[in-house]
């Protein structure tokens, strides 16, 4: 494992839209296992690949229940509403309030290749908005309440 690079602040990468992870392979897994490792040293809920420079589809997030890898994640379902000051590994010295959905259900494939939904609510779902959010080239900024 190895703690990777941060992408911060307006690099470019930031803004892409990261690809499909059309298999797991080990390079796949090698990846996952440096998420981890640098969304811990970073002291951070979630991380989504781009972050760290890698447009492929794969957020790890851990609110402290361990952490939990999303491959190719796809939100099915949301409901209401939950305004919370936010903030981002890639924009240091930044916050602001965000509305995201109270509650959601998520499908992705997990780091051993099995397809899961799974419900979240309040921070985890937060925190999957977030990171999804990465996976499309949006930041927290973009959705900050004016």
């Amino acid at each position: 494992m190895a703690v990777r690079q941060l992408r911060i602040d307006d690099d470019p990468i930031l803004r892409k839209i990261s690809r499909v992870i059309v298999e797991i392979d080990e390079k796949i897994k090698i990846l996952n296992a440096d998420m981890i490792e640098t969304m811990k040293k970073a002291e951070g809920v979630g991380l989504a690949a781009p972050q760290i420079g890698i447009l492929k589809r794969m957020v790890v997030i851990d609110v402290g229940e361990g952490p939990m890898t999303f491959i190719n994640p796809t939100i099915l379902s949301s409901e209401g509403e939950a305004f919370d000051e936010e903030a981002c590994l890639s924009l240091p010295e930044q916050s602001g309030t965000v509305c995201r959905a109270q509650s959601l259900v998520v499908e992705a494939t997990d780091i051993e290749g099995k397809v899961f939904q799974l419900e979240c609510s309040d921070l985890l779902a937060r925190a999957v908005c977030h990171e999804l959010d990465h996976l499309d080239g949006i930041l927290f900024i973009d959705r900050v309440v004016k």
